[in-house]
């Protein structure tokens, strides 16, 4: 039965992998232990039954939760608009458009106060950032670099970083150019990285890339330290919203529980106590 008194979350995700269903299970588990205050209102998924043997497995673990699950597949609904995959110059498509306003009218009988991108490849369009609060997780630190974690891990050894980080950040149209709502840093210089970073001195960054890729020891080792990092931010940042400790306002700021405008709450040191506990045990 839905609490209406609870933070309501909206949980949009393409269930593809078994990382899904893992941050979706210990965000529940969260919820269920009342360290996040909150309730996951429904979850929504861009397959449908049948598409994938994963996002199976995924619905049925939500069904399991007994979480409202609503479906539509952009494979099938792109199928049946005849519709190219791409827009102009880099815009979305029609038919994106008009699949965002059909998930919309599915989701009408909610109201989350924050949506949740967790795994759900696709791009948001406009009119879907003004309706909801939804943030998502991006691999670097606020005014880090951009893309996806391999782009942003080779721009930082091509810019002989000093450290970076894992942020939650505000969906806006422009891909992953939203303010942080919360974020956690950590070095990359020192031990045990200052080795690796020793290993590749002196190499051109192409070389490396083709010689080695990503099992550079370097970018596996910064991968390792984001990754641990990644599933108590997110926890972290929903037990803060949840508990009114940051907001997002009517006109898309990220405030602190005195309204104040933020660059992001720094969540540094409790993301860093979570994961020496996890590492002890």
């Amino acid at each position: 039965m839905r609490l209406i008194n609870l933070y309501q979350l909206g949980w949009f995700s393409t269930g593809r992998d078994k990382a899904a269903r893992d941050l979706l299970q210990a965000v529940n588990g969260s919820i269920k232990l009342g360290e996040i205050k909150a309730e996951i209102a429904f979850v929504f998924s861009n397959r449908e039954a049948g598409e994938s043997p994963e996002s199976d497995l995924f619905f049925k673990l939500v069904e399991d939760e007994h979480i409202p699950l609503i479906c539509l597949s952009y494979q099938k609904f792109r199928a049946k608009k005849g519709a190219p995959i791409t827009g102009q110059a880099g815009s979305l498509p029609l038919w994106r458009l008009d699949y965002d306003r059909e998930v919309m009218n599915r989701l009408q009988d909610f109201h989350p106060d924050l949506c949740v991108l967790a795994g759900y490849m696709l791009i948001v369009g406009k009119e879907m950032c003004h309706r909801y609060n939804m943030i998502n997780l991006h691999p670097a630190a606020p005014s880090g670099p951009a893309g996806t974690w391999q782009e942003v891990i080779w721009q930082l050894i091509d810019n002989e970083a000093q450290e970076t980080g894992v942020m939650m950040h505000l969906v806006t149209p422009e891909l992953d150019k939203g303010p942080p709502a919360t974020y956690c840093t950590f070095p990359i210089r020192g031990k045990p990285f200052d080795k690796y970073w020793d290993e590749i001195k002196g190499h051109p960054l192409e070389e490396i890339k083709k010689g080695q890729g990503e099992n550079n020891r370097l970018s596996k080792l910064i991968r390792k330290y984001g990754l641990a990092r990644e599933f108590p931010l997110i926890i972290s940042t929903l037990k803060a919203f949840s508990q009114g400790k940051i907001k997002i306002t009517a006109d898309k700021k990220v405030v602190d529980s005195d309204g104040k405008p933020i660059n992001g709450y720094n969540l540094t040191d409790k993301i860093n106590e979570l994961v020496r506990e996890a590492i002890s045990q």
